[in-house]
């Protein structure tokens, strides 16, 4: 790949549409497109793991215990997007005075904890 496909692949542009409906545009570079990948592959390994587990009619603790691993996981994916989020999305949003941004910010917060 050369440099310059590799810059474009840590690029992200998105547009999506929120509950609301209001569409948000917004470019900037993911420093940890690879890490957040390869922990993606990572749990998407230890969750078809957990699946055969289960198939195999393993004992229920020992899933639980995959299961509380693959949790962990996918939570720490979520606290790197967070951070990356917080460090260019919101303080972007906090520089141009966007409150919806916050907003939005606020309520990915209170899914991504439940």
């Amino acid at each position: 790949m050369s440099e310059k496909e590799n810059i474009h692949c840590l690029e992200h542009s998105h547009e999506y549409q929120h509950e609301h409906d209001i569409p948000h545009t917004h470019v900037h570079p993911h420093e940890d497109t690879k890490k957040v990948l390869n922990r993606m592959s990572r749990a998407i390994g230890h969750m078809e793991a957990t699946k055969r587990m289960i198939e195999d009619g393993r004992d229920c603790s020992e899933v639980l215990i995959q299961i509380a691993a693959v949790k962990s996981a996918i939570n720490n994916i979520g606290k790197i997007i967070l951070q990356d989020h917080i460090n260019h999305c919101i303080v972007d949003a906090v520089e141009s005075g966007d409150k919806k941004s916050l907003d939005d910010l606020t309520d990915a917060i209170d899914k991504f904890v439940k």
